[in-house]
């Protein structure tokens, strides 16, 4: 397989794959995290959402 072209088998996408340096892998790399704000519902959300029997 060529570097200039996209895999065409599966076995070319898992070669390819398996050739990326172990520094460069996602498990290797630390993602920085941070604390998500508090999910609420106020009260024009459930006013959107209070008059229906399910919510879909």
């Amino acid at each position: 397989m060529s570097i200039t072209t996209e895999p065409e088998t599966l076995g070319e996408l898992i070669a390819d794959c398996a050739s990326i340096p172990p520094s460069l892998r996602a498990e290797n790399v630390p993602l920085p995290r941070e604390a998500a704000a508090p999910w609420t519902v106020d009260d024009h959300c459930h006013a959107q959402v209070a008059e229906l029997d399910a919510y879909v």
